[in-house]
């Protein structure tokens, strides 16, 4: 097969030696050393996708997505097939952390997956209207894994394309992250959550953040005499455009084997240390796993997204509807 009037062949012996290396590299965090090989590779066998895949697939783990980009549309140019290569893939991530929403759709696209509403190229000459709006395809639910090679904790959210993802839990504040934050995110899934009423969740992992939110996180110590007294202060942050989670029953320790499987996403049982995860969609917010109520206890420790000119007024109302059985204390913002 001829190629821009080259002959293509196998990778030669000092090319498969050379990546071989690199990805070695790769995987003791030496980038700078393995981009050296990787560019080497490529000078040898510069018609190979291959060699352009490697190194686009390098910049990524460097979030270089200049040259992510670059190196991703010259394997997508030398390859055989028209749809579904991984390295559209990369590409359609490059493009989404460059914001560059043209290339995005036609990443998508070529990777072989529908996106609504691209619109025409001869639209009056609008930047929105020829292609430059942001990639929205609404992909419902998922879980990602934020820090994953540092403090990992699996949250849920609300996939806005395939590298986006919206964090609807509220992160612990060791995450550094925060509800309401975009994140961008690996496309192979790392990791499933599988619920009690059948569906199963892919988790993936976060690359780094793409918006942060301007919410910042509290904590407190909340006396509630009942679930449903809990309850009521996640449907009253949920109805003022917040949030509020109770730590105390959404979150387990998980090691990090049994993050990374297929793992029901309302049981924690065994000896589960790290990372945090939280649970299923379900209640108000992405929760789902509750404390039964013969073991309820009222001292919850309890998250809240909110802002600090709203934050004491939300406690202080859902205390004043039924101050018999609510009350707060230690009020903290930690992100």
């Amino acid at each position: 097969m001829r190629i821009f009037g080259k002959v293509r062949h196998r990778p030669s012996a000092s090319w498969r030696q050379a990546t071989d290396r690199a990805f070695t590299l790769i995987g003791d965090g030496r980038y700078e050393d393995a981009g050296a090989l990787l560019t080497k590779a490529a000078d040898l066998e510069p018609w190979l996708s291959e060699s352009w895949f490697n190194l686009a697939l390098l910049h990524k783990f460097r979030h270089d997505w200049e040259q992510a980009r670059a190196a991703g549309l010259r394997a997508v140019a030398l390859l055989d097939k028209e749809s579904g290569a991984p390295d559209w893939w990369n590409v359609g991530i490059a493009a989404t952390a460059l914001q560059d929403w043209p290339l995005a759709r036609r990443a998508w696209q070529a990777y072989g997956l529908k996106v609504p509403g691209v619109p025409s190229r001869s639209a009056g000459g609008n930047p929105a209207a020829a292609g430059g709006a942001p990639v929205g395809m609404d992909l419902g639910s998922a879980a990602v894994r934020l820090s994953p090679e540092g403090e990992a904790e699996v949250v849920w959210g609300r996939r806005l394309d395939p590298a986006r993802i919206e964090v609807l839990s509220i992160p612990l504040p060791s995450s550094g992250r925060r509800w309401g934050e975009v994140v961008l995110h690996d496309g192979v899934p790392n990791g499933e959550r599988t619920t009690s009423a059948g569906p199963s969740y892919p988790v993936f992992d976060e690359i780094e953040l793409w918006a942060p939110s301007p919410v910042p996180t509290w904590v407190v110590l909340l006396e509630a005499a009942t679930e449903a007294d809990r309850d009521a202060l996640e449907k009253l942050a949920a109805d003022a455009g917040f949030a509020a989670e109770d730590w105390s029953s959404s979150v387990r320790l998980l090691c990090r084997s049994c993050s990374e499987g297929r793992m029901p996403s309302a049981e924690g049982e065994g000896e589960h240390l790290d990372p945090h995860d939280h649970s299923e969609p379900g209640h108000p917010g992405p929760l789902g796993h509750r404390t039964a109520g013969e073991l309820w206890s009222p001292e919850r420790e309890c998250g809240i997204a909110a802002p600090a000119g709203l934050v004491r007024g939300l406690l202080d109302g859902w205390v004043a509807d039924s101050p018999d059985t609510r009350a707060w204390r230690d009020l903290e913002e930690v992100c």
